[in-house]
Formats: C-alpha cells, structure tokens, sequence
C-alpha cells in the first residue's frame, strides 16, 4: 500500500500528533508499505530526507504553520498521484489533503485528537469573537467530509458525533505507547541525584511536565500548591516545561503567578530534558499530575502510569478513560479537589485498577484496516 501523510508539523518538532505520526508511519514501512509525508521546513530541517524509511517533504511556509494550508498543496498534489490513501489530521494539513483527495479521486482518512467545539472560550483565554471565530473554523474542517474520521479516544469520538458527523464513517483507534521505552527497569536508579539536583532530597516531590499550552491547566496545579503545603508541610511541585518560542507567553504567565503567589520556595520550573531522560524523572519523584482541562488522549498519563508512579488526572476529556494504576480523578479546575488527590498520595493511599494497555501494533492494525476498507 502506497500512504501520503499530510502534517503540519513532524520531527523534530514534537507533540502527541508528530509522536502517533511517527509511530504509524515507520511501522508501516517496517510492515512493507510506502510511506511519504509532506509538513513544513522547520530551521535546522532539509527540504527532503529519508527517516527511518518514510520520505520526508518539508514545505517552506517561512515560518508560519497557517500558510502551510496554502503553500503545501503542489506538493500534495504531485505525490497523490500515485498514492492509495491520504492520512491527515487537524487542522492546517487537513484542508490541502481533502482538497487533493476530490482532485486526485483518492480517499482520505483524518485523524481527530481533540474536538474544542463549544470549549474555546473555556480552553482559551480567546475573547468571546475570537473564540466563535475559531469554533467556525474547527466546524468548517470536519464538515468537509472526509472519508473517514479516526478519532484517538471515546471522549472524542462522542465529541464529534455531537456536531453532526455520520457516524459510520467515525472510527475510535487509541494511539499507542512505546512500552518498550516506558519501562522502569530500563532506567537504572538515579533518584538521589535528580533529587539532589534540585535540593528535594527530604521532600514529598509532584512532578508536571510538558507544554505550557492553554489546554494544559497548569495555572490550577499552582493555585493548589498553597492548599497542599498546608497538610504536607515537606511538599514540592516541579513544574517541567517547554520554552519554545510557540509558549513564550504562557511561560511567562505561569512564572508570574508563582511570584504573585509568594510560592517560589515550594514551586521549582524546570527546564525540560530529552525524551530520553524523561524516565529517569517520572521514577525519581512520587506522585505526577495531569491538570489537563481539555485532553484527546493523554499521552503523559498513560506513559507515567506505565512507569509505575501515582497519577493524579482531572476528569477532562480522555484522562478518565485512559488513566489505570495507581491514581485519583479530580474535577477539572477544581483546585480544593486536585489538592486533596495529591494530599492523599502524600499518605500513599490512592485507587489501584490493573494497568490499560495501549499497543501501537493494534493501533496500526486498525489504521491500516481502514485504509483497506476505503481503497477496497
């Protein structure tokens, strides 16, 4: 099978659409397929390069991921010709894809993480005109038809099934996890020196790390933090988090509240580290904590509690679903509740439900099933 991929972003940028991106489309040349992918140049990236055996287009949009809706489309075009199917996803490479799938008379599959429809304002810090502006927007790329919507949990199968979509061309695949990386016993035991790293030796330690994104809720975990300290007086939040360009302003506001709050002895940002290093910090602190307020599938909570941590999630989007182990559940943005979760790790007492498993194998199984139904 010959598959073209259109993202408008992939490696080296990463984020949960470049990791189940990745994931599907170097399985599927391990299993024989054809794999091309068109995204954007990003500095330091060449225009084309083979990756793990996909073929890596890279579109000049000079820096603007919203112009790659435009200036991908020859691109697209060109390698259509003789694909079978076109993956894509939300939300500036769907547009081109389904516009090339009518010219090209090829079918196209969207992979749907989240669906912020009627949750943009509540998400966002958007204005009430910003936010219907993008709500439209949302609602004009699913409502182009594709043929087939792939979405990543049940949470936002239901989602999408609210705004009209036809429910027989709307698949629930979940993404998978790399358990061959996610294993504790992989990471040999370096605890002591992260801790010492950061002078929490002696300390109770939650651990949050990722994308300062809107959707993200990390301003709840801080507001939370005074609420712990008060019944764990040996507490302390780190707070690992990107400083990308992309979150500048989000970043800082995080910073602000921290200082506005008078809690920099017991909030710690952290730089972040390599992929490759996450592990060591998931094993090295006790409890983690996914305040997401809107969340597609939850790639943190399901990698932590692979690792054997406590988790402690808000009941947004997916968590609820996916989250198993050791965990809480809290009300998204209830800082009262989040805070109790974590107050009660700190007593090691928490919820225990056999670990979920989500196996990429199984998630490119029913990809690729799609796919042979459409061409079929």
């Amino acid at each position: 099978m010959k598959i073209l991929f259109v993202c408008e972003n992939y490696i080296p940028h990463y984020g949960g659409v470049e990791v189940v991106f990745k994931n599907l489309a170097e399985r599927y040349v391990k299993q024989g397929h054809h794999v091309a992918l068109v995204t954007q140049l990003l500095p330091g990236t060449k225009r084309f390069e083979v990756m793990n055996g996909v073929k890596v287009f890279r579109v000049n949009c000079f820096g603007s991921r919203n112009l790659f809706t435009f200036l991908s489309l020859l691109r697209i075009l060109k390698l259509a010709k003789g694909c079978d199917v076109i993956q894509t996803t939300s939300f500036n490479g769907a547009p081109p894809a389904w516009l090339v799938g009518k010219l090209r008379r090829k079918k196209v599959a969207i992979t749907v993480h989240e669906v912020w429809i009627g949750k943009w304002q509540k998400v966002t810090s958007l204005s009430s005109v910003k936010a219907k502006i993008h709500e439209v927007l949302e609602r004009m790329i699913y409502w182009l038809k594709y043929d087939k919507y792939i979405c990543v949990s049940d949470s936002t199968k239901k989602d999408l099934l609210k705004i009209g979509i036809d429910p027989l061309k709307v698949s629930r695949v979940y993404n998978g996890v790399e358990y061959q990386f996610w294993n504790p016993d992989k990471f040999d035991d370096r605890n002591l020196e992260i801790r010492k790293r950061f002078n929490v030796e002696n300390n109770f330690v939650y651990f949050a790390w990722g994308r300062p994104g809107p959707s993200k809720g990390h301003e709840y975990l801080i507001r939370a933090v005074p609420l712990i300290k008060k019944k764990v007086k040996n507490a302390k939040l780190l707070l690992m988090l990107s400083t990308s360009e992309q979150y500048k302003k989000k970043y800082a506001e995080l910073v602000q509240l921290v200082n506005v709050l008078g809690l920099q002895d017991d909030v710690k940002i952290i730089p972040p580290v390599k992929h490759l290093e996450l592990g060591y910090y998931l094993k090295a602190f006790d409890c983690a904590v996914i305040p997401s307020i809107a969340e597609g599938f939850g790639f943190n909570c399901a990698e932590a509690m692979t690792m054997g941590i406590p988790v402690v999630v808000s009941d947004a989007g997916s968590l609820p679903e996916v989250v198993s182990g050791k965990h809480w559940i809290f009300r998204s943005k209830d800082v009262q509740d989040l805070a109790n979760c974590v107050i009660r790790v700190s007593k090691r007492e928490w919820q225990e439900i056999p670990l979920k498993r989500f196996e990429w194998s199984d998630s490119v199984d029913k990809y690729l099933g799609v796919y042979a139904e459409l061409i079929k």
